[in-house]
This record gives structure tokens, sequence and C-alpha cells, in this order.
């Protein structure tokens, strides 16, 4: 009887162990960065620069941030024909509408914190890799980071766990303990998918009805809630 009380414990005690937090996953747009007006500014740029038909409102543009271009253009009715230029065009006018760009409230103070409590911390967005570098520099964030995950040639993009698999792989994390923050549903089904733990935030790109629908594991409403969960 005894046996079986301390194999029960033990039981109990890996369970705990296994939901501990270790590593802390963050998106980028819509989660860090209200971007929503940089990235919008570019898009338009870059159409234009390529003479490309299309009608894009802007307050549904918004909706749409966090997918692939392809994914919104195909969504919007609009062609582009050559993308790889599309894309080259963009990145390369980006930063000229970068001061668009700001950290949400609270998002350095929280970094600075969750690095002092020694938890991993990284970031996952579907932003080129160089792209996703770059502007975490520009913010002054790049000493809080132990891992940067842009989308990479062969590796599929959110809402594929793949990019967070690998994120875990390298910094010698369980994906169980790990926990996905995102504002939305490419975030919340990345995490899902890896089978770690997975918070929405409502202030991004998405309503909150948008993300409880979802039904992540944790709802906030600013990033400093990100404290209370950890």
């Amino acid at each position: 009887m005894r046996k079986i009380f301390l194999t029960l414990l033990q039981f109990i005690q890996n369970k705990k162990m296994d939901k501990q937090i270790t590593t802390v996953i963050l998106d980028l747009d819509g989660t860090l960065v209200q971007s929503h007006k940089n990235i919008y500014e570019a898009t338009i740029h870059s159409l234009n620069k390529l003479n490309v038909d299309y009608a894009l409102p802007e307050e549904e543009f918004y909706k749409k941030i966090g997918h692939h271009f392809e994914d919104i253009f195909k969504d919007f009715g609009i062609i582009v024909n050559d993308f790889e230029k599309f894309i080259k065009i963009y990145k390369s006018v980006y930063f000229d509408y970068i001061d668009s760009s700001l950290l949400y409230p609270g998002v350095e103070k929280v970094l600075y914190e969750i690095k002092e409590r020694k938890f991993n911390i990284s970031l996952l967005t579907t932003k080129a890799q160089d792209q996703a570098d770059r502007i975490i520099e520009h913010f002054h964030l790049s000493k809080y980071f132990d891992y940067i995950m842009g989308r990479r040639p062969g590796i599929p993009h959110k809402p594929a766990p793949d990019m967070l698999l690998k994120i875990c792989d390298d910094l010698n994390s369980s994906p169980h303990q790990a926990i996905m923050v995102g504002d939305t549903e490419l975030d919340i089904l990345c995490g899902k998918n890896a089978g770690s733990i997975t918070c929405g935030v409502t202030y991004g790109y998405r309503s909150k009805k948008e993300i409880e629908n979802l039904k992540p594991d944790f709802v906030i409403n600013s990033f400093e809630e990100i404290s209370k969960i950890l």
C-alpha cells in the first residue's frame, strides 16, 4: 500500500514539474509591438511601386496581421505577379515607416523582470529572420532574448508547431514547459499543436471574443499581466 502511495505521489510531482513554465515564447506584432500602421504603410508603398491594382481597406487589413502576405493578398483578391520582388521592396522600405511602430506599455519592464527570474525568452514571428532581428535591435530588446525565431526557408510557419519545437529543442527545453504568448489564432494554434501552454492577448489585432473562442490556457488584457501567470 505504501509503495502504491509513493508511486502516486511521484506521479503527481512529475506532472507538476511537467507543467512548470521554463520558456516564454512571444509573438512580435500585436504582442510586443503595436506595428499595424507601419505594416500597412510599407505594404501600400510596395504595391504602388509594383503598379499592382488593389483594394485594401485599412481596418480590414489590420484584422489579417499575423498571416503571411500571400494569404492576405489571396483573401483580398490582390494579384501580385512577382511576390519575391514585393517582399524585397517591402523589407527595404519597412524601416522608413518604423516611427509608426511603438512598444506596448510595460514591455521592456516585464522582459527585464522575466529575464531576472531566469526564464528562457524567445521571439516567434512570421516575419523573415533578418527583419525580426533588426526590429528587436531597433527597440533595444536584444539583451532580453535567448532566441529569435523568424521565418526561415524549409521550416513551416505558424500555426504549424515546427518553429516552436525548434526553439525548445535548441534551448534544451520541453514544449510542455513553454508558454506561447500571442494575439492571433496562429499563435494559439501553434502552441496547442506543439503541446505547449498558451496565452492569448486581447490588446492586439484580434478581438477579445475571437481570442477567448480559441480557448487558450490564459487570456490577458495587457502585457504586464504575464508576470502574474509566471
